[in-house]
This record gives structure tokens, sequence and C-alpha cells, in this order.
């Protein structure tokens, strides 16, 4: 409906093209037929002195060979077209690369919104995080790098959970909310790392890692009793033993 677009199409490139293909193709037919006139002007002249007869029978003739070499001009014409006929489909099907680019935007996705998605993932899954730090039985620390934090429910029956971790930032608030909520922390800077990269969310801890950790469960219970009042305060920490293959060191 937009006349400057109407003209635009018009006057564009490929219309000028169109409008040459057109002439050329006129031009040869125009040629063709001024050749076979010229060729069969006497026979033509002569017709008219024939009997009826054979006058018809040379008019066909004559018909025949005209159509024949009007097809062989018709033919020269195709030679030339269908090959340029072939590029220009070609080149209309082949994509710029703006059009890639915005092709495989629409199939994969902007790169700045799946960040973005990424970034709210991340941030929402962080947020979970936090929220399942004060169901905790323990945080380990590693002291100020690392913080991991585990949940054992003997009633599932099933190896430690790890409901929390982080290093950095992410540490000091994991440390924070459980000082909040009166979740125990304890420094095994061993343990520590060795849970943060053996262990996603959600998961139970390795095999490995069973004694160690039961270590220091036993160790929170025991505590937690003494300063109830309710027994002994218990003995240090020995060194946990962590399995050579889920070392982390620094």
């Amino acid at each position: 409906m937009n006349p400057l677009a109407g003209l635009k199409r018009m006057f564009s490139t490929h219309a000028l093209v169109e409008l040459l293909k057109a002439l050329g193709k006129f031009t040869v037919i125009v040629l063709v037929a001024l050749a076979v006139l010229n060729s069969y002007q006497q026979d033509l002249l002569a017709i008219a002195y024939e009997p009826l007869p054979s006058a018809i029978i040379h008019s066909a003739n004559i018909v025949g060979w005209s159509m024949l070499w009007m097809a062989c001009g018709l033919i020269l014409i195709a030679l030339v077209d269908i090959p340029f006929q072939l590029w220009d489909n070609r080149q209309k099907l082949m994509m710029t690369k703006q059009e890639v680019r915005d092709e495989y935007k629409d199939s994969e996705g902007k790169p700045e919104v799946k960040s973005r998605i990424r970034q709210l993932q991340r941030q929402m899954a962080e947020r979970r995080m936090m929220a399942a730090v004060p169901n905790a039985d323990v945080v380990i620390t590693n002291p100020t790098h690392f913080a991991v934090a585990l949940k054992y429910d003997p009633a599932q029956g099933s190896a430690p959970v790890l409901l929390a971790k982080g290093s950095d930032f992410t540490a000091l608030k994991i440390r924070e909310i459980a000082q909040q909520h009166k979740v125990m922390l304890l420094e095994s800077p061993g343990l520590a790392r060795a849970v943060y990269y053996s262990t996603e969310l959600d998961q139970q801890i390795p095999a490995g890692l069973y004694l160690a950790v039961a270590q220091v469960l036993a160790y929170v219970y025991q505590l937690r009793q003494y300063q109830s009042g309710k027994g002994k305060r218990p003995a240090p920490l020995p060194d946990l033993p962590i399995p050579p293959d889920l070392r982390r060191d620094e």
C-alpha cells in the first residue's frame, strides 16, 4: 500500500534487468521473423501464380519452416534465460550475513536474553540454597574461602545431603545465615574443599567421605549435648580421613 515502496520496486535493478530481457527477446523474435520473410520472399510472391493445390502445399511448407526457425529463436532465448533465472533464484535464496545472524538469534535465542535468563536462574537457585541453610545440621568451612551446609536425616537412613555450598562471598553469606539461625559452624579446610568439589546441591556426599562426615556429625551432636548441660565436653576433632582421590589442596 506504500506508493514509495511500489515505485522503488518499479525502478529497481531487478525491474531494469527484466525490461532489458523483454526487449532482448522481442528483438530476437523480430530479427528471426525478418530473416524468415526475407529468405522466403520470392516463394511468397510465387504462390500467387501457382495453382490452388500447389499453392496450399507450398504455403504449408513455408509456414512449417517459419515455425521451425521461430522455435530455434525461442530455444536460443531459453538457452540464455534459463541459466540467468537459475542464478537469480539462487541469489534470492541466499541469505545475507544479517539475515543469518537474525535467523540464528530467532532459533537459538538472543545472547543477551539467554544471559539474562541464566542470571535469573542462578539468582533463584542461590535464593533456594540460602533458604535451605537454616535446616542444616552443620556448616563446614575452609574457614573463609569455602562453606558447605550438610543435613543428615536418620529416618531416611541415607547419607548426608549437601544443602548449600559456596566460595568467597557466597561462603560468607552461608556462614552469616548459619550464625543467625544458630547452625553449628565447624572449621575443616580439607573436608570443606572435598565436599565442595565432589558433591552437587541436594545430592548425597560420596561414599569416600562417609567416615569423615560421620565423625563431624557425632562431634556436633556431642557438642550440643555439652552446651545443653547433658554431657561432657567432647574432645577436639582428630584429623579427618579424606581419600586421596577426593582431596583438593589449595
